[in-house]
């Protein structure tokens, strides 16, 4: 997803939070963005946060309606988290917003 997306879901979706992600989801052709910011921490850090933000959304997008777009945060609270980690966590958001 390019950034003008990421910003539209942002501003006409609903979203949910977890201790170490929240999810931003809206109508859309089922594109998916993963976000680390800043204040996160480095590059590095962030580089990481993406991937394991990745490993745990190809567990996951089965379960997810091919009509949505979905972007992924990531929160300070990720540092040190394992995929299996985050895939409790965003199944639980995933159940919670209704998109199976």
């Amino acid at each position: 997803m390019r950034s003008a997306e990421i910003r539209r879901v942002y501003e006409e979706g609903r979203s949910a939070r977890a201790e170490r992600v929240v999810l931003f989801v809206a109508p859309g052709l089922g594109g998916s963005a993963f976000v680390a910011r800043r204040r996160l921490g480095g590059a590095v850090e962030r580089n990481r946060a993406r991937r394991v933000l990745r490993a745990a959304w190809r567990a996951v997008s089965p379960q997810v309606r091919s009509d949505i777009d979905v972007v992924w945060v990531a929160r300070e609270a990720i540092r040190g988290a394992g995929t299996e980690d985050l895939v409790t966590e965003m199944t639980e958001l995933i159940r919670r917003l209704r998109l199976s």
